[in-house]
Formats: C-alpha cells, sequence, structure tokens
C-alpha cells in the first residue's frame, strides 16, 4: 500500500476546492494501484465521510507530523497554494508542510497548482528552495511556469497542465432545475436565464452597481431572467444578497448553500454564465454553458485563453457598456463557443493525466 497524503485548503465547504479534491481523489483511485488517501482538512470528519478517506486536522501540528512521518508522498494539491496575494502566511503554511515531507525523507509533488503571484522576496526564496527538491511539480497554465522559472526553479522540472476541475463529470440538470424551483427562481419555458457567480473579497460598491445594472439591462433587452449564485457560500452570499437588495426582486438569488455537484447541476441550467469565480467558469464549460468571464486573477484570463474565449474585462473595469457588447457576442456565438470550448477541454483533459503518470513513475522509484 502506497499512502498518499493531500494538503490544501480543503474542509471550508468552498466549491471550487472541493471540486478538485473530488477529482484528484477519484483519479488517485482510477489511475493507480494500492492508493491510501489521507487529507488535511478544516472539518476531518465531513472530509472523511464524504470522500471515503482518512483525515487529519490542518491546522494541528502534532496531527501534521503524524501525518507526514506515516505518508510515503506529500501531494501538495490543485487551488493557488502558493501565492501571497490574499494572504502573507498561508504560502509560509503550505512551504512548512512541503519541507517537513522533505526532511522526512518523504517524496513531495505539486499537483495541477496555479503558482504565484508571490511579490515577498523571501517568500520567492523560500518557494523556489522547496520546489528544487520536488519529486514532481505540475502547474495548471503557463503564467505559473513563467514564474517558477523567474525565481529559480529549473524548466525541465515543470510540466504544465490545466486545472484538476475540468475533469469533473457532467450532472444531471434535473437537480438543478429542483434547486432553482425551491429557491423561487424556477426556468420558464423560452425565457433566457443567465446565471451569475459573482466575488468581491473586498467590497467594491462600483463593481456591484455596475452588475445591478447588466441584470436589469439583461431583463430590458432580452427579458432575460438573472439567478445569483453564491459559489463559495460564506464569502459570496453577502456579495449576492447585496446585489439582490438594490433590485427589489427582479433577481433571483440562492441563498441555501449547496454541494459541488448540486452547483455543477445549477450551472447546466443556466443559457449563459457571467463568472467572476475560476471554477463556476470551469464548470459553464463543462456542462457547455457558454460564459462572459470576470477578470479578477490572472488565473481567470489563463482559463478562459485555454479554451479560446476572450478576457473582455476585469472586475476593475467592468461596465454595462463593455457588458452590453461581450454579451451580445456571447448570445451571437452561442455554437461555435461551445464547440470550441468542447474541443479545448478535451485536450486539457489528457494533458491532466501526466500527474499520475508522474506519480507512478515516483512510486516505481521508491519500490
Amino acid at each position: 500500500m502506497y499512502n498518499i497524503l493531500i494538503s490544501g485548503y480543503y474542509g471550508f465547504n468552498n466549491i471550487g476546492d472541493e471540486s478538485i479534491l473530488r477529482t484528484v481523489i477519484d483519479n488517485l483511485r482510477e489511475k493507480l494501484p494500492n492508493v491510501d488517501v489521507t487529507v488535511l482538512s478544516q472539518d476531518p470528519a465531513q472530509t472523511s465521510a464524504k470522500y471515503n478517506v482518512k483525515a487529519a486536522r490542518r491546522m494541528s501540528l502534532w496531527d501534521i507530523l503524524r501525518s507526514v512521518w506515516r505518508c510515503d508522498l506529500l501531494l501538495s494539491g490543485g487551488g493557488s497554494l502558493l501565492q501571497d496575494a490574499t494572504s502573507g502566511r498561508s504560502i509560509l503554511y503550505y512551504l512548512f508542510i512541503l519541507r517537513l515531507a522533505q526532511l522526512l525523507r518523504k517524496q513531495t509533488f505539486i499537483y495541477s497548482q496555479g503558482i504565484g503571484p508571490i511579490t515577498a522576496p523571501r517568500n520567492r526564496r523560500l518557494t523556489a528552495s522547496a520546489l528544487r527538491r520536488a519529486d514532481g511539480i505540475v502547474v495548471r497554465d503557463a503564467k505559473s511556469r513563467d514564474l517558477l522559472l523567474e525565481i529559480g526553479v529549473p524548466g525541465h522540472l515543470i510540466h504544465v497542465t490545466a486545472d484538476p476541475v475540468i475533469r469533473v463529470k457532467k450532472a444531471d440538470t434535473a437537480l438543478g432545475l429542483e434547486i432553482l424551483s425551491r429557491e423561487g427562481c424556477p426556468r420558464e419555458p423560452g425565457r433566457l436565464t443567465v446565471g451569475w457567480a459573482v466575488k468581491s473579497r473586498k467590497p467594491n460598491k462600483a463593481f456591484l452597481q455596475e452588475v445591478g445594472r447588466c441584470v436589469l439591462w439583461l431583463q430590458e433587452a432580452y427579458g432575460a431572467q438573472s439567478v445569483l449564485i453564491p459559489f463559495f457560500h460564506d464569502e459570496d452570499l453577502s456579495v449576492c444578497e447585496a446585489v439582490a437588495g438594490k433590485l427589489d426582486g427582479q433577481v433571483g438569488c440562492l441563498r441555501q448553500k449547496y454541494l459541488s455537484e448540486e452547483t455543477l447541476s445549477i450551472i447546466g441550467c443556466m443559457d449563459v454564465l457571467v463568472g467572476v469565480r475560476l471554477h463556476s467558469l470551469i464548470y459553464a464549460a463543462v456542462m457547455g454553458v457558454p460564459m462572459v468571464g470576470i477578470s479578477y486573477d490572472p488565473k481567470v484570463e489563463s482559463f478562459l485563453s485555454s479554451i479560446q474565449q476572450p478576457t473582455p474585462f476585469t472586475v476593475e473595469d467592468f461596465t454595462l457598456e463593455g457588458f452590453q457588447a461581450a454579451f451580445r457576442e456571447t448570445m451571437e456565438r452561442r455554437e461555435e463557443i461551445c464547440t470550441t470550448t468542447a474541443q479545448c477541454l478535451e485536450g486539457l483533459i489528457s494533458k491532466l493525466d501526466q500527474n499520475e503518470e508522474l506519480i507512478r513513475a515516483i512510486m516505481e522509484r521508491r519500490k
């Protein structure tokens, strides 16, 4: 039995990160023989029950030491773990676990991560030091590779694939339709339905005001109903409610917390998805829903580029006028967009198999 310990932002009910964990675990079990998986989690009991894995407390030094000691390979998995934009502490946490595993002579693997931004000189040095010692490095986009090269990680160690969530299986939309009806915004036959997966970690009144103006324009120009979808419930619900509160019942808002499978089904019920959250855009791509992306981070632009879609604006420069042009083009090119996206996803999914191929090679070296 080969013991794999997964480190990441898990157990927080963030749909994007939980989707990453689901696809990583499923593919490890499907493609590798005799693996036993443990996850460092904020909520070990929930993670263990949901994914049928062992789980340990991610902020307990004792649990971390014990879990690393027992593992054969530490998998630093998915998402944007190695960056210091949102917090100066989180990158040190993930680097500590990597270096601990290396000091204990465990194999270490970076699994389709988005790297950066890393601005602090100390963090850049520590990241380069840890990753130069890794047994395998797979990043999800070219910008992540370029940053690693810039800080001194040798190019021959780095492989570029894609975000693991693109391997999530399509969901039946029946569940999404039921949820929409229960939340008071049922699909109406023949009426355009536009989903909005917005986020704003720092209050951005101008952005939210423009979102409201766009919702009203969609209603006037297309007779469309809009539905606000909190993707990371704990962060996004207040943003969605702020928009809904200004529109006095003219927009639907999902207020309950949903699992990743349920959210995938909900997004599959949309005719168009307007997304800030990276994984909302990935869900739309998987479900064959045309999208309008709004960038808040280079990772959004990287994903849209990988499926040959534009990034017309960012959260900072988003306006009704810009949205009108982007939305009209999306409606005109819906079939072309869906065909192109499906073709691109097929190629990206095949690249993702490199993760398990490299891990298999690492496992063979250990024998």
